[in-house]
């Protein structure tokens, strides 16, 4: 682990750069403003967390950048009963945790985050994580 040494500030500019991305690429797509999108995409990604087995909770966690990651543990409590997973309890649950809006079609937007998130894990090094990760977003979100 010779890296160690690099781990300094220029990797935690890197890291807010690749989250401003994430962010900027959502908002692209929605048409929407960024503090909008970085909001929907914390929603999403806190719905999605406590969707899945622990063990794809923690493979997505490896896969999402640094600053994402924090964005997806924040809050987090293990304890938290699991729902009932239909796709209409992940878009309630995404809503409940956006705020209501009317104005928001929160299916395009949470299939937009999904996008995102295949598009950013799917060039991830580690390929068996990535494959069990789409496999349960694709549980998570069947496209009908």
């Amino acid at each position: 682990m010779g890296h160690m040494s690099h781990t300094s500030f220029g990797n935690f500019t890197h890291a807010g750069q690749q989250a401003q991305q994430w962010v900027k690429e959502l908002a692209k797509e929605l048409y929407w403003s960024e503090p909008s999108a970085c909001r929907l995409l914390r929603s999403v990604l806190h719905t999605v967390r406590d969707w899945l087995s622990p063990a794809e909770m923690a493979d997505l966690a490896a896969q999402l950048p640094v600053l994402v990651r924090g964005i997806y543990f924040e809050g987090w409590n293990p304890s938290m009963p699991v729902h009932e997973r239909t796709k209409r309890d992940f878009i309630i649950s995404v809503r409940n945790s956006f705020g209501y809006d009317d104005d928001i079609d929160f299916d395009v937007a949470i299939s937009a985050v999904f996008k995102l998130l295949d598009h950013h894990i799917s060039r991830g090094e580690i390929v068996q994580v990535s494959n069990s990760m789409k496999k349960s977003l694709r549980k998570l979100w069947p496209v009908d």
